[in-house]
């Protein structure tokens, strides 16, 4: 996508105000669902910016401190940030990331995956929402099977939890829902 959409409320005054708190410039690699939504203009409400990583990592605690679920700011806004405990995204995603909203903040910057690590950072946990994700990305970016066959055996099979030939059934299901037989 080449224009990322406008950031949606009420996520431009909780970063403009949690990036008013940063004493240094920081790195967050945007996942799960508001990587959708700000990314990719899926329209639908998420209450939670999931990161896949924070750069400088020490300052994970003071970040979860100022603007994760239970901070002064996550209350006055109703949304949060949030470092999922597991997930699983291709090795080499970082090689693709796109910002967003260049220059809009002082020292907060936010990255989001392209679409295919998107897809399938999704796919170990496989939730109806995910699926929802899914599909709207496979029509609005206009996945390819192979692309997205290739990583996945590439980058991600290996490393992901669990019976293989689950999440390659989950794949192939994906596909065959998701992806119209004119992209593949």
């Amino acid at each position: 996508m080449s224009k990322t959409p406008d950031l949606p409320a009420p996520w431009g005054n909780f970063l403009g105000e949690l990036d008013t708190f940063l004493d240094e410039p920081i790195q967050l690699h945007c996942i799960g669902g508001f990587a959708v939504v700000a990314g990719y203009g899926l329209p639908r409400a998420t209450n939670d910016l999931d990161y896949r990583t924070l750069i400088p990592y020490n300052r994970i605690n003071d970040l979860q401190r100022l603007a994760g679920p239970g901070s002064a700011l996550a209350e006055k806004h109703k949304v949060y940030v949030q470092h999922p405990g597991v997930d699983a995204i291709p090795e080499n995603y970082d090689e693709r990331l796109t910002e967003l909203y260049p220059g809009r903040f002082k020292n907060l910057r936010l990255f989001f995956p392209d679409p295919y690590d998107l897809v399938l950072s999704k796919l170990s946990r496989n939730i109806e929402r995910d699926r929802q994700d899914v599909e709207y990305l496979a029509k609005t970016a206009h996945l390819d099977p192979v692309i997205l066959r290739e990583r996945y055996a590439r980058e991600l099979r290996s490393i992901l939890i669990g019976d293989p030939r689950q999440h390659d059934q989950t794949l192939e299901f994906w596909i065959e829902a998701y992806i119209p037989r004119s992209q593949g």
